[in-house]
């Protein structure tokens, strides 16, 4: 189990990885003209919160359907928030499969936590 888990890490960073790199070419692709405007980038702004493509699971995926870079990066931001939650599941199901109770109470208190937190607004 330790070996599905470890390679479960390492898969998920890496599609994490490579979906953020492909979404950052293609944002490079798309407004690499604007990044000659270094007054645009020379302070930190927050990005555009009301953007469902940015900022919803569900319109991340059709910015992704419609080739949006920003769309692809966040999927990538995802791949890697989801990365340590498969973790948490693996080792719930480790943990039945062991039949030590202790710990399975104690990791799907976790995980509830982290779905209650995700979904919360």
């Amino acid at each position: 189990m330790q070996i599905l888990i470890s390679r479960t890490l390492r898969l998920g960073v890496t599609i994490a990885s490579i979906l953020a790199g492909i979404g950052g070419i293609f944002y490079f692709i798309q407004h690499g003209t604007e990044l000659l405007d270094t007054e645009k980038y020379q302070s930190f702004a927050y990005a555009d919160t009301q953007d469902p493509a940015t900022t919803t699971f569900t319109g991340i995926l059709q910015g992704v359907w419609s080739g949006n870079s920003e769309s692809i990066i966040q999927l990538g931001v995802i791949a890697l928030l989801l990365t340590p939650i498969m973790r948490v599941v693996l080792s719930l199901f480790d943990f039945v499969k062991q039949r030590d109770w202790l710990y399975v109470g104690i990791t799907a208190f976790v995980l509830a936590v982290i779905i209650l937190n995700s979904i919360a607004e």
